[in-house]
Formats: C-alpha cells, sequence, structure tokens
C-alpha cells in the first residue's frame, strides 16, 4: 500500500506557485481596486477633500507601490490567459512549464521597461 495518493499532491512545482501567486496577486488587485473606487468617490462628496487625498499619492513611496502594483496586474493577466490554456485547451496541461517560462519572459518582457520609465519620473522629476 503506497504511502501517499500517486498525482494527488502538489509538490512545490510551477502549478502549485503560480496558483499561490495568482490568489496573492488578485488580493492586491482587490484592495486597490476598493481604495481607488473609495478616493474617486470622494470627488462628489469635497473636490478640495479629494485634491488633498490625490495630492498625498504624489510621493516615491506611493510610485514604488505603483510598481508592484504593474507587476500584480501584469502575472496576474497573463497568467490568467495560461490557466484559460491549461483548462481548456486538451494538450494544456502537458505544457504547463513552458507555459509558465512563457508568462515569465512576457511578464519581464513589458515589466522592466515600464519600470525603468516610471521610475524615471518617480525620483527623476
Amino acid at each position: 500500500m503506497p504511502s501517499k495518493p500517486a498525482g494527488t499532491l502538489y509538490r512545490g512545482r510551477e502549478g502549485m506557485w503560480s496558483w499561490v501567486a495568482h490568489r496573492i496577486t488578485g488580493v492586491g488587485i482587490f484592495f486597490f481596486l476598493l481604495v481607488h473606487v473609495l478616493d474617486t468617490a470622494l470627488v462628489r462628496v469635497s473636490p478640495e477633500a479629494y485634491n488633498e487625498v490625490i495630492g498625498t499619492y504624489k510621493n516615491p513611496i506611493v510610485g514604488l507601490m505603483e510598481v508592484g502594483l504593474v507587476a500584480a496586474i501584469l502575472f496576474h493577466a497573463f497568467n490568467g490567459i495560461r490557466l484559460i490554456l491549461v483548462d481548456f485547451w486538451a494538450k494544456g496541461p502537458r505544457y504547463q512549464r513552458q507555459l509558465m517560462i512563457g508568462v515569465g519572459v512576457v511578464w519581464v518582457v513589458l515589466f522592466v521597461p515600464f519600470v525603468i520609465r516610471h521610475l524615471s519620473h518617480v525620483f527623476g522629476g
């Protein structure tokens, strides 16, 4: 009798880690959207208060948080496409590792130029 059921447990491979990262990025994006809706709704209550809140966002810490937000959105979007392929393409599960590598490559190709440009605006003026 085998000690572990065969094929039923994650073993720390790309499928498990992409699952974890997808959930974390999804929760992070949700909380950003919640704050965004609330601070945008403030414009109807008091335009002056809205301008004051938006003014507090113009600092390097928020600029770095924006980098994290874009990283999360890019990963979540491309990993979501990977998940669709794994779920609805008959050969998807067989190519899960290659699809994950593809997500990483596309993420880096899009994210690195954004970081360079964005941080030059945040820290350069």
